[in-house]
C-alpha cells in the first residue's frame, strides 16, 4: 500500500509538472506570436507591435495625468540605434557651416583657453556623424508582469533589452541592454528613443550644465557655447561639465521625459589617485542620430573608454526613462535626489576645521606682508595698494595688481578694528579705487578703467583685451565704491565718483533697457555683437539709486531688469564676465538672482521675486549632482582621502558647457551662492537650494590649505592654497560670512538677522555686513570679530559672535554644521570669566534658555541647529 501511494504521489508530481511546463510553453509562443506587447501600471502604459518585418517597435506611450485624464505621447520614428566603427574615429574637428553654407570661425585666436576644448566639441564623434548607423526592432524574449525582455542580432552583435516599470516610482521606466559583439570594433548603444518633441513646438528642453531653451537656435555658437536654446544639430556632449546625467523634453503638453544614466555609469573624476577629466564614458544628447527632438544618451561613446570590443565581449548599459506631468524642473529635482540621491551627502560630512576658524586664519594671512602679495605704487601721486595677481591679463608683464571684494575688505576692517587695516590697507584701496575711474574723454568719462593696474606702464587693464563693457563699471565703480559707502558715508568724493559711473551707465543704456557687452577703447564701437549683454549690469543703478536716492537711477534699474527678465531669464539664455573664456555663462547668473531680488526689494513687484526664483533653478543646473560619494579611500599627492572629501558633488562651474572652465579644471570651490541658496529655501521651501548650500560649504578640508586657511580656486588643485591668486581669499572672507549669517537667520526663523550690504563683484551673489546693527532676539547689536575671546572643541560647530549696541551683553551665536547632534565646551578668558561670575545664559533657536547638565559652557545642539550663547559683560 505504501509502494502503490508513493507511486501515484510521484505520478501525480510529474503530471503537474509536465502540465505547467505545456502551458507555459503554450504562453510564451502565444506572446511571441502575439501582435502587441504592453507593460502597464498605475501610471504609464507602453505598447509594442510587430511591424512589416515582424520586429517589434514602440507604438503608444500613455500617461496618466490624474483626475481621470490620460494622454497618448507622440511616438518616434527611429527607435533604436547602434553606432559601429571598425576603426577608431578621427579627432579632428569638423568643418563647421551655418545655415547659409558659410564656415563658420570660432572662437578668435586669442583664446587660447577655449580652443582646444572647442576642437574637441566640434569633432566626428561630438557632431555624432561618425560611425555606421544600424537600426533594428526586436524580437520578444520574455514578459513579466512589471516588465518585458526584448533580444535582436545581426553580423555585427547580439543585444538583449530588459524593461521594468519602477515600483518605488512608478513615472521612472528601468532599462538595461546587454551587447555582445560578434565582430571586433568599435560600439556605442543608443538609449531607444520614445516620445519626440516638435522642434517648432515644446517648452523646454535641458542638459543641465550644457544648453538649455524653448526653441531650436539655427546658431550654432550661440546654442552650442553658449547654451542658448537647443542646436540643430544631434551633437552629444560630455559627463564632464554635465551637471546631471539627464537628458529632459518638457513637450507642448506639459509632459516632461527625462533619460538618466544609472549612478556608476559616466566617468569618475579621480577613480584612484588622479584627475581623469579626459574620460568620456557616457554621451548625452537633445537629439537621436537622426534628428528626432528626443532624449538620448549613448554608452559606451564610439571611440572612447570601452567602446572597442572583440568577439564575444560584452557591456552593459543602464538607464531609466522618467515620464512626468511636471515641468523640467521637478523633474530633475527627481532625478537629483530619488536617483542620484543627493540629499544624502551630508550625512558624510565631517568637517575638521570649522568655516569660523578659515575666516580667523585668512584674515592672518591677509595681512603678512609676505604671503598677501600687497603692492603699493604711486599713481597721479596717490599711494595705492592692491594684492599682486600673478595670472594672464593683456598686456601685463608680470605687473598687475587688484583688489576682489571691497564689501569683505571694509566689513573685515569694521568687525576687527584693526588698525593695519584701518590705517593702511583700506586706504590704498580706497585710493586704488578712486584712481580705477576713467577721468577725461568724452564717452568713456565715469567708466571703469579696467580690472587691473600694470604698474610698470602706469595703467588700467582690463583681462582679455583693450575693450570696456558696462558690466565692469557696475561691478568695479558701483558696487566696489557703494559697499565702501555704506561704512564710510561721510565720503562726500564717493557720491561723486558714483554719481559720475551711474551717468555713464545712463548714457550707454538704449531705450529698451539693454546695454552692449563691450566698447574698443579705441574707437568706442561696440564689440562681442555676436552676443548680448545678459548679464545683471543693470544692478550698478540700483546702487546708484540707492545710495544717491535719485528717481532716473531707479527707474533706469527697473527698465534694465525688465529687459533682462525678458530676454535673458525668459529664454533661459545667460552670458558670463569671463573675458578669457570669452563670456561663457558663468556666476553672474546667480548674481542675477540676488540683483532681482534686490530689485523686489525696492519696487514690491512680485515679477521679479518669481523671475529671481526661476534663475536660481536655472542656476541649480551649475552644480554637480555626481558621481554619488562615497566611503572609498583614494590618494590625493600621497595623502589618502575619503572619496566623499573630494568629491565634485554640490561645487558649481566658474563655467561649464563646451568651453568652459570646468572642462580642464572641473567646478570651483568658491560658493559665493551658498547664503543666497539658504535664503532662497527660506523663501520658497525647496529643500534642494539649502542642501546644495550645505554640500559645497561642509567638510571641504581637503581643499583647504592648512596653513593659511585659504581653499583652492579649482576642484583639480586641491588644497593648494590660493596660488598666484591671493585676494581670493577676500572672496571666501566674503562668501562665508554671508553664508554663516544667512543660516543664523534661517535656524532662528529670523530671530537673529542682520542687515546686507551690496553684491561684490565678480564671483557670484554674496552680499556685506556689518556696516549697520543687526538684531538679536530683539537685541541691537554689532558684528565684532575678536578671535581672542571664544575658542570651540568641536569643527562641526560654526560661531559668530556680535555686542549689544549698549556694550552691555556679548552673544556668541553657534551653528550645528552636522546632521548629528553635536556637543560643543565653549572655553577663552571671557567665558571662563562669565561662567566664575554667573553671568553667561545659554538660549535655543527660539530665545528659551536651556538647562545644560554638562557644565555651564557644555552645549548641546541638534542636527542642523543653532544655539546662542548671551555674557553679561
Amino acid at each position: 500500500m505504501r509502494y502503490k501511494q508513493f507511486d501515484i504521489k510521484l505520478w501525480w508530481g510529474c503530471s503537474v509538472r509536465i502540465m505547467l511546463c505545456f502551458f507555459l510553453s503554450i504562453t510564451v509562443v502565444v506572446a511571441q506570436r502575439a501582435k502587441e506587447v504592453t507593460i502597464k501600471n498605475s501610471q504609464l502604459q507602453l505598447t509594442w507591435a510587430k511591424d512589416a518585418d515582424k520586429q517589434y517597435q514602440l507604438t503608444s506611450l500613455i500617461l496618466n495625468k490624474g483626475g481621470g485624464q490620460k494622454i497618448a505621447l507622440p511616438i518616434a520614428k527611429h527607435q533604436r540605434t547602434v553606432l559601429y566603427s571598425s576603426a577608431k574615429p578621427a579627432s579632428d574637428p569638423v568643418t563647421l557651416k551655418d545655415q547659409q553654407g558659410r564656415v563658420i570661425l570660432f572662437p578668435d585666436t586669442q583664446y587660447r583657453y577655449v580652443t582646444p576644448i572647442w576642437k574637441q566639441a566640434t569633432s566626428p564623434v561630438s557632431m555624432n556623424v561618425a560611425g555606421e548607423v544600424y537600426t533594428y526592432g526586436s524580437q520578444l524574449a520574455n514578459q513579466k508582469d512589471d516588465g518585458v525582455d526584448f533580444r535582436q542580432e545581426n553580423k555585427n552583435y547580439r543585444i538583449s533589452e530588459s524593461w521594468i516599470l519602477d515600483k518605488e516610482y512608478p513615472n521612472d521606466i528601468c532599462v538595461v541592454m546587454t551587447m555582445e559583439a560578434k565582430v571586433a570594433g568599435y560600439y556605442a548603444m543608443a538609449t531607444p528613443s520614445l516620445t519626440v518633441g516638435n522642434p517648432d513646438d515644446f517648452q523646454w528642453g535641458v542638459i543641465p550644465g550644457m544648453f538649455q531653451g524653448s526653441k531650436i537656435n539655427p546658431d550654432f555658437v550661440r546654442a552650442y557655447a553658449y547654451g542658448h536654446g537647443i542646436p540643430d544639430r544631434p551633437v552629444v556632449v560630455r559627463e564632464r561639465t554635465t551637471s546631471t546625467l539627464a537628458s529632459l523634453l518638457t513637450l507642448a503638453s506639459g509632459v516632461t521625459v527625462a533619460t538618466i544614466a544609472e549612478p556608476g555609469l559616466a566617468r569618475d573624476p579621480w577613480p584612484k589617485d588622479k584627475r581623469r577629466n579626459d574620460l568620456w564614458q557616457l554621451g548625452l544628447s537633445m537629439m537621436n542620430r537622426q534628428g528626432e527632438l528626443t532624449p538620448t544618451l549613448y554608452y559606451p561613446v564610439l571611440g572612447e573608454e570601452g567602446s572597442y570590443m572583440q568577439p564575444g565581449e560584452k557591456r552593459t548599459f543602464s538607464f531609466r526613462y522618467t515620464i512626468q506631468n511636471n515641468d523640467w524642473y521637478s523633474t530633475l529635482h527627481h532625478v537629483i535626489n530619488d536617483v542620484y540621491h543627493f540629499d544624502d551627502f551630508l550625512k558624510l560630512k565631517q568637517t575638521e576645521k570649522s568655516l569660523s576658524d578659515r575666516i580667523y586664519r585668512m584674515y592672518g594671512y591677509l595681512l603678512d606682508e609676505h604671503t598677501s602679495k600687497w603692492n603699493t605704487q604711486i599713481y597721479e601721486n596717490k599711494k595705492i595698494g592692491a594684492q599682486d595677481y600673478l595670472g594672464g591679463v593683456y598686456g601685463s608683464d608680470k605687473d598687475a595688481m587688484k583688489n576682489s571684494d571691497y564689501g569683505a575688505m571694509w566689513m573685515l576692517g569694521k568687525l576687527t578694528g584693526d588698525q593695519k587695516l584701518l590705517g593702511e590697507r583700506l586706504p590704498q584701496a580706497a585710493d586704488f579705487k578712486m584712481m580705477q575711474q576713467q577721468r577725461t574723454g568724452d564717452f568713456f568719462l565715469g567708466a571703469a578703467a579696467g580690472q587691473y593696474y600694470l604698474y610698470k606702464s602706469k595703467r588700467f587693464a582690463e583681462e582679455w583685451g583693450p575693450y570696456s563693457e558696462p558690466i565692469g563699471t557696475t561691478y568695479y565703480m558701483m558696487m566696489d565704491m557703494g559697499n565702501i559707502f555704506l561704512f564710510e558715508s561721510h565720503r562726500v568724493e564717493l557720491k561723486k565718483e558714483i554719481r559720475a559711473a551711474a551717468d555713464w551707465l545712463l548714457s550707454r543704456m538704449k531705450n529698451n533697457g539693454q546695454w552692449e557687452v563691450a566698447y574698443d577703447n579705441k574707437s568706442a564701437e561696440p564689440i562681442f555683437t555676436d552676443i548680448e549683454d545678459l548679464r545683471p549690469t543693470f544692478y550698478g543703478l540700483y546702487v546708484a539709486y540707492k545710495v544717491l536716492n535719485e528717481e532716473k537711477y531707479r527707474q533706469a534699474a527697473i527698465k534694465g531688469a525688465d529687459w533682462y527678465i525678458e530676454n535673458a531669464v525668459r529664454r533661459g539664455w545667460f552670458l558670463g564676465v569671463c573675458g578669457d573664456t570669452r563670456f561663457a555663462p558663468d556666476f553672474a547668473t546667480i548674481q542675477a538672482v540676488q540683483a532681482l531680488l534686490d530689485i523686489y526689494d525696492l519696487t514690491g513687484d512680485t515679477r521679479y521675486r518669481k523671475a529671481a526664483h526661476r534663475l536660481a533653478q536655472f542656476y541649480v543646473t551649475s552644480i554637480y549632482t555626481y558621481p554619488i560619494p562615497s566611503q572609498i579611500e583614494k590618494t590625493v599627492n600621497g595623502i589618502s582621502r575619503k572619496d566623499w572629501e573630494i568629491s565634485q558633488v554640490g561645487l558649481s562651474f566658474e563655467h561649464g558647457g563646451t568651453i568652459g572652465s570646468a572642462n580642464h579644471h572641473g567646478p570651483i570651490l568658491l560658493a559665493s551662492h551658498a547664503g543666497l541658496f539658504v535664503r532662497l529655501f527660506a523663501e520658497t521651501g525647496d529643500s534642494l537650494f539649502v542642501d546644495m548650500a550645505r554640500a559645497a560649504t561642509w567638510g571641504r578640508d581637503a581643499f583647504v590649505d592648512e596653513t593659511t586657511g585659504v581653499a583652492s580656486y579649482y576642484w583639480d588643485a586641491m588644497n593648494r592654497g590660493a596660488g598666484p591668486f591671493p585676494h581670493h581669499a577676500w572672496w571666501q572672507i566674503g562668501w562665508i560670512m554671508d553664508y554663516l549669517l544667512s543660516e543664523a537667520t534661517l535656524r532662528t526663523q529670523g530671530k537673529v538677522v542682520f542687515p546686507r550690504g551690496f553684491i561684490t563683484p565678480k564671483v557670484g551673489p554674496h552680499q556685506s555686513y556689518g556696516h549697520a546693527p543687526g538684531r538679536i532676539f530683539g537685541q541691537q547689536v554689532d558684528l565684532v570679530l575678536r578671535k581672542e575671546m571664544i575658542s570651540l572643541d568641536n569643527p562641526q560647530i560654526e560661531y559668530i559672535t556680535a555686542r549689544s549696541t549698549d556694550q552691555k551683553q556679548l552673544y556668541v551665536i553657534l551653528l550645528n554644521n552636522s546632521m548629528l547632534q553635536q556637543m560643543v565646551d565653549i572655553d577663552g578668558q571671557l567665558i571662563r570669566e562669565a561662567t566664575a561670575r554667573r553671568r553667561i545664559t545659554v538660549l535655543n533657536a527660539q530665545g528659551k534658555t536651556m538647562d545644560n547638565e554638562e557644565g555651564a559652557t557644555k552645549i548641546i545642539l541638534p542636527p542642523v541647529g543653532a544655539g546662542i550663547v548671551r555674557i553679561d559683560l
